[in-house]
């Protein structure tokens, strides 16, 4: 007599990637030994262990990604620090998903570029070289003749925005393949040991939440809070009609269960590259500065694709949308800073800075 359905043991076997897929290797940082070595060195004389908090986990995470020969580990080392912007558009912005216009993706790309965003002051103050990166944007990019710039802008351009999702995936295998290679091959080529990554795109966090929801297993009512949507706040009718419609699209999409499968269904050419970038930076040893919700959708991707990576990503901040909450959770993240803030661009990233040259600090004495 055959069983239930209910009571049958449930197999998932999650797709295959692509063959042309190419994903570099990520050695796992674990070091028992150096962790006590250097738990030793920070605590002071006559306190007890632990008395730093979060900042001990902070060091001993910078200095398992620095400590990567047979040499006994000394100082940590910070150089040509780099901050890396990928913008593009979403189609599902057509649905009505943001307040934002879509143009006002191309408007942030140009204050990046002149020097006049927030993050643009912050890395002034920090000495971090900007670049600029046309993921997907909808639109040309042209500045005025007379304008002065401040940011490169690196052409990587995948198509002028993704696909509506609500109609169909909203890129391509071979467009979301080639994403991830195009964000693993701009961080080939930038100097430095740091990389803190940012992000550009209208409705961007509706493709956050969908991964979410899809990877970790989230019902998207809690993906989606009220505020979660970019612009003003949402009466309950708005909410309701929005959260309608992205399950639709989240059931249209329903085979795509692999995490490179639901990138390409629901994700952003500026998620994929992303993620392609913590993937190539992760593999390089590189410390690797994720800043808010979108950022952090791509770090799930990464860590889907490749587990170890997560070995060297700082999570800086936890963001004002309900659903990075519950993304940090199941990434099993501590955020170094909790200030509301939902700027993206890598703000909170230069933000939480400080604090990775504190701890630098700390082992200096």
């Amino acid at each position: 007599m055959a069983l239930d359905p209910v009571f049958e043991p449930i197999t998932l076997r999650l797709p295959e990637l692509p063959a042309g897929l190419k994903l570099p290797h990520v050695t796992p940082t674990t070091d028992t030994l150096l962790d006590h070595a250097l738990r030793q060195r920070l605590t002071p004389a006559g306190f007890p262990e632990n008395v730093l908090g979060r900042i001990e986990p902070l060091v001993l995470q910078l200095a398992r990604i620095q400590h990567g020969s047979p040499l006994p580990f000394d100082l940590l080392a910070f150089d040509s620090p780099q901050l890396v912007v990928f913008a593009a558009d979403h189609g599902i912005a057509d649905e009505g998903m943001s307040e934002l216009a879509q143009s006002m993706t191309c408007e942030h790309v140009m204050q990046l570029l002149l020097g006049t965003a927030p993050v643009s002051a912050l890395a002034q103050l920090h000495g971090f070289d900007v670049t600029v990166v046309d993921a997907g944007v909808g639109s040309h990019i042209t500045l005025p003749d007379d304008a002065r710039r401040k940011a490169p802008l690196l052409l990587r351009k995948i198509g002028y925005g993704t696909r509506n999702l609500m109609i169909g995936p909203a890129m391509s295998q071979t467009q979301a393949m080639s994403a991830l290679h195009a964000g693993m091959d701009v961080v080939r080529h930038l100097p430095g040991n740091v990389i803190a990554l940012g992000d550009v795109g209208v409705a961007n966090t509706v493709s956050a939440s969908l991964l979410l929801s899809r990877l970790c297993g989230v019902p998207l009512v809690d993906a989606c809070g009220r505020d979660d949507f970019q612009g003003e706040s949402l009466n309950d009718d708005g909410l309701k009609q929005r959260l309608e419609k992205l399950s639709v699209a989240a059931s249209r999409h329903r085979k795509a269960l692999g995490p490179f499968d639901a990138l390409a269904a629901m994700g952003g050419f500026e998620i994929a590259m992303m993620a392609g970038a913590m993937l190539q930076a992760a593999s390089e040893r590189r410390v690797v500065l994720v800043d808010g919700y979108v950022a952090s959708a791509a770090a799930l991707v990464a860590r889907s694709l490749v587990p170890a990576t997560t070995d060297y990503l700082v999570f800086s901040h936890r963001s004002a949308e309900s659903g990075h909450r519950l993304m940090l959770i199941h990434l099993q993240a501590q955020p170094l800073l909790d200030l509301g803030m939902r700027l993206a661009q890598g703000t909170g990233a230069l933000m939480a800075w400080p604090l990775l040259l504190s701890a630098q600090a700390l082992l200096e004495r």
